[in-house]
């Protein structure tokens, strides 16, 4: 078995590497800071707005109300709040060094002008389902480019990257955790979830959303208010923990990671595995709401990658970097970070970190099924396919509880690239459409109403006619 996993982490090594070094660092980064400026700096002027709009409810539109704002969040954050946040961050930082942290937030910046258009445009061509709406990058690929295969390819790859791979990747962090903790074999925590989720995703997107609206805040809180505990009784360090984080990010610390290019590297390579910006996953839960105006979900979207990046993901970064003996420990991913919790509250730590893995990495489980499970609708809506997509799944969340660490890294890393490559290229060719639909959004808000939206009112916009409209007859395009 370790000579076949062998194999395989050299084909994907040279797949992340062609991806990584040559083509996605420069699309990334290129398009969050077009987005930036196309959007004139939307991430900061409206930043205030976004905590408003995140409490509206769902609006009912052509007799479907779909989920509100704060469930299409808690479902995104999730997915977001997991393993990239705690394990993530650890092996960015124990690999690429302290700097890896600071290119984590540049990523996070400009990532959020990057998802205010992608689930801006998510919302402008959702369609409606039996349970409200639905839609995403496949949708607004065939919608709005009038390109099919493109969406066919997207789906696939979804469905590949969030419902198999990254739930491998979730499922062998919690098992990973466990283990550290309590000593409990991975295989019997792999059917605990197995159960678990098979009771949540066989329920629906409703039940998915209140699972997840139950789960994320509370635990995020508690997370936060532990990380605080750290920082404050540390708080002489602090200064110096960011003179690290900004020397080692342009190559001026060299004990660490091999420099600026390890940093950059990791730093932009866990960003977007923990936030998504540019993924293309979260706009899939953000045409879900039933909402007035679609840049009112494209700007809930931009928040959740400032809560997951800039707030849960620094919180970890601190914890790993004050532990003195975080450079070249043994311990990978998330059993690093419970290492370094156990150095600063005791023996706790690990214990606490494994509940709050748990419950963040499940909730994970469940919104990246999410994603998989629109897309099989938008390539066939057929019950007998979901149900075969739904065992899938679960067979994966096995896989990964007893999987290397490696190898399931690495398989995520490739697949989130060739997702996120396919997204980008779509977004940035229906970037202006996006741009048209902010400045009406903002258009609105000056004359002091609160914003409403008529698909007549935006240039370029297309095969969106039912949009607002109550009339029964009008059917989603086909």
């Amino acid at each position: 078995m370790n000579a076949v996993e062998d194999v395989l982490n050299d084909i994907i090594g040279f797949g992340n590497t062609i991806f990584w070094d040559y083509i996605l660092i420069y699309l990334l980064i290129g398009a969050g800071l077009y987005f930036t400026l196309g959007t004139k700096f939307v991430q900061f002027r409206l930043f205030g707005n976004m905590f408003k709009v995140i409490t509206e409810e769902a609006v009912e539109q052509s007799g479907r109300r779909g989920i509100n704002a704060f469930q299409a969040f808690s479902i995104t954050i999730a997915s977001r709040v997991g393993t990239g946040n705690l394990a993530g961050v650890a092996l960015a930082v124990a690999i690429g060094g302290p700097g890896a942290v600071f290119w984590m937030w540049m990523v996070a910046l400009v990532g959020m002008a990057t998802a205010f258009i992608e689930s801006t445009l998510a919302q402008a061509y959702k369609i409606p389902d039996k349970d409200g709406f639905r839609g995403g990058p496949a949708y607004y690929m065939q919608m709005a480019l009038g390109q099919r295969w493109m969406g066919v390819l997207f789906s696939i790859l979804i469905i590949i990257t969030f419902g198999l791979i990254f739930n491998s990747v979730q499922a062998n962090t919690i098992s990973q955790a466990v283990d550290q903790a309590f000593n409990i074999d991975p295989m019997w925590t792999g059917f605990v979830l197995v159960a678990l989720a098979g009771i949540v995703i066989f329920g629906g997107i409703k039940r998915i959303a209140t699972v997840a609206g139950a789960i994320v805040p509370f635990m995020a809180f508690i997370y936060i208010l532990v990380a605080l505990y750290v920082v404050i009784t540390n708080i002489t360090e602090v200064p110096a923990v960011f003179s690290l984080i900004f020397k080692d990010a342009f190559g001026l610390e060299q004990a660490f990671g091999g420099g600026a290019g390890a940093a950059i590297m990791y730093g932009i390579r866990r960003g977007l595995f923990s936030n998504e910006a540019g993924m293309g996953s979260a706009p899939n839960a953000a045409a879900t709401v039933g909402v007035s105006h679609p840049a009112k979900q494209g700007l809930v979207q931009s928040l959740a990658v400032f809560f997951d990046t800039i707030v849960i993901c620094s919180f970890t970064a601190f914890i790993v970097i004050l532990y003195d003996n975080f450079y070249g420990a043994s311990e990978d991913g998330i059993q690093l970070t419970q290492v370094a919790l156990d150095a600063h509250i005791g023996a706790f730590g690990s214990i606490f970190l494994a509940i709050i893995i748990f419950f963040f990495a499940f909730s994970s489980l469940v919104g990246n099924y999410y994603y998989g499970e629109t897309n099989i609708a938008f390539l066939k809506n057929n019950p007998i396919m979901l149900n075969i997509y739904r065992v899938i799944v679960l067979g994966m969340i096995m896989f990964g509880s007893l999987a290397s660490v490696q190898i399931v890294w690495n398989m995520a890393d490739l697949f989130m690239a060739l997702m996120a490559v396919v997204n980008l290229i779509a977004i940035l060719l229906l970037g202006r459409v996006a741009f048209r639909i902010l400045q009406d959004y903002v258009d609105q808000k000056k004359e002091g109403i609160d914003p409403q939206f008529h698909y007549s009112r935006i240039k370029g916009l297309k095969n969106v006619e039912w949009w607002g409209m109550q009339d029964e007859k009008n059917q989603p395009p086909k």
